[in-house]
């Protein structure tokens, strides 16, 4: 199986893509980052990860991230957590590209990001196959990262971006449907409203939707259309919820249009899709100078579940809230950081 880059954008999403697009390094100053003066906004006060002991006092770190909605959040929440512990953060959110941003990192002009383990297995460390299992794909990319680009991967998220099938909740409901098994059969069935929509590219590749149909043994597939079409990633969701031309939609379970529309993604009961966990990713220099920068991951990390992920994609791709006020709102209320 060979999977692609996560990180293409339209309409800031996560996309499928034969590859990141290849930016130069220099191209970052024209990419709609923020200055490297400061963050860009209020500095945030301290909460519980002061009062944990955690001081960075003296330390300035270059936070940068990637265009999509997720990675603006994660970007600013970085940023406020690392101030609240007297950290100076830069900000560099909003880095257009996988490639940008993965390249920014290498090179020096920014000092960490959030990537995900599906990335840095398959696109960074030029891997055709996944590993089945978070924690698995997760040690195998730390530990060649590290080895061979001196990049230092701390523990991932329990959020899982990765790819998916979403129905309406009532559509769910009404056929009984919790699982891409449950979608195979109903699909085998030759009920009419099996509809599908899915990006052109994942039509085509043997190791998308074929595969899908051969994992979940799927012999009556949709043809169409009306039976299958093929729609950009942005329009996939509305065309989802409307139930026209589709019942069933490519997504990415993370997306905060899953809620926004009444989604619901369907459990890959067979693990067919790779793993797309979370992850600080720091320069192994910059993470040496102090160590104890981990420490604020290990505190908000493991709370950045798929529904709360779910929950703040949404507040910024469905409710038009900006990113920072989303990810700064986020750690106060989880006593994180205090009031600005």
């Amino acid at each position: 199986m060979r999977w692609t880059s996560r990180g293409g954008r339209s309409g800031r999403r996560l996309g499928w893509r034969a590859g990141a697009v290849t930016l130069a390094a220099t191209a970052l100053l024209a990419a709609g980052c923020g200055g490297l003066s400061g963050s860009g906004q209020p500095q945030a006060q301290g909460g519980s990860l002061a009062a944990s002991g955690i001081n960075l006092a003296g330390q300035t770190y270059t936070v940068g991230g990637k265009e999509f909605d997720e990675q603006l959040v994660l970007c600013k929440m970085t940023i406020a957590a690392m101030q609240s512990v007297g950290a100076t953060a830069n900000d560099r959110c909003n880095i257009t590209g996988t490639a940008a941003t993965r390249s920014a990192l290498t090179s020096g002009q920014i000092d960490m990001y959030w990537e995900y383990t599906g990335t840095g297995w398959i696109t960074h460390l030029k891997n055709a196959t996944p590993i089945p299992g978070s924690e698995q794909q997760y040690i195998a990319t730390r530990d060649a990262d590290l080895a061979q680009n001196n990049i230092v991967w701390l523990p991932p998220s329990p959020f899982n971006n990765t790819y998916g099938l979403a129905v309406t909740r009532p559509f769910s409901e009404q056929n009984n449907l919790r699982t891409l098994t449950d979608w195979g059969n109903f699909t085998n069935s030759g009920n009419p409203a099996a509809t599908l929509c899915v990006e052109a590219e994942f039509a085509g590749r043997d190791d998308g939707l074929a595969g899908l149909f051969r994992t979940y043994g799927v012999t009556n597939p949709p043809a169409g259309p009306p039976g299958l079409n093929t729609l950009d990633t942005g329009a996939i969701y509305q065309a989802t919820a409307n139930g026209n031309p589709c019942n069933f939609g490519e997504v990415f379970t993370t997306d905060g249009r899953i809620p926004g529309l009444n989604l619901v993604t369907l459990q890959d009961d067979k693990n067919y899709f790779p793993q797309y966990n979370a992850s600080p990713t720091f320069r192994k220099e910059v993470f040496d100078r102090n160590p104890s920068v981990a420490r604020i991951f290990e505190q908000i990390t493991p709370r950045l579940t798929n529904e709360v992920m779910l929950d703040l994609n949404g507040q910024v791709s469905s409710q038009g809230q900006d990113p920072q006020q989303v990810a700064t709102r986020w750690l106060q209320q989880q006593g994180f950081i205090g009031g600005q």
